[in-house]
C-alpha cells in the first residue's frame, strides 16, 4: 500500500506562485510515474503535469512554461512548482504515483487563485 499526502496549497493572488509537495509513504520500492492532476468546480479532473521515474515530463497546454513539476527519488516526493498563476488554475490539486501496476491517489489540497 501506498499513501501519499499533498501540501503547499492555499490562497494567493494572480501572479503569485505556490510550491505544491506529496510524499509518498508505505512500504515502497522504487515509485514509477507520478503527477499532478487538478479538478475545478464542475469540470473532470484533468492532468496538470507527470514525471517518470527518470525525470521525463509532460505538461498540460494550459500550464506549460508556468508550471515545473520535480521528484525527488530519495524522498519518494514530488512536486509542483506554479508560477504566475491565473484565476482559472483554482481547483482541487491531486497527486498520484504508479506502483506496482496501480495507481494511488492522495486526498487533494484546494488551490485557490483570486485578488
Amino acid at each position: 500500500q501506498v499513501q501519499l499526502v499533498e501540501s503547499g496549497g492555499g490562497l494567493v493572488q494572480p501572479g503569485g506562485s505556490l510550491r505544491l509537495s506529496c510524499a509518498a509513504s508505505g512500504t515502497i520500492f522504487s515509485i514509477g510515474a507520478m503527477g499532478w492532476y487538478r479538478q475545478a468546480p464542475g469540470k473532470e479532473r484533468e492532468l496538470v503535469a507527470d514525471i517518470s521515474r527518470s525525470s521525463t515530463t509532460n505538461y498540460a497546454d494550459s500550464v506549460k512554461g508556468r508550471f515545473t513539476i520535480s521528484r525527488d527519488n530519495a524522498k519518494n516526493t514530488v512536486y509542483l512548482q506554479m508560477n504566475s498563476l491565473k484565476t482559472e488554475d483554482t481547483a482541487v490539486y491531486y497527486c498520484s504515483a504508479y506502483y506496482r501496476y496501480t495507481t494511488y491517489w492522495g486526498q487533494g489540497t484546494l488551490v485557490t487563485v483570486s485578488s
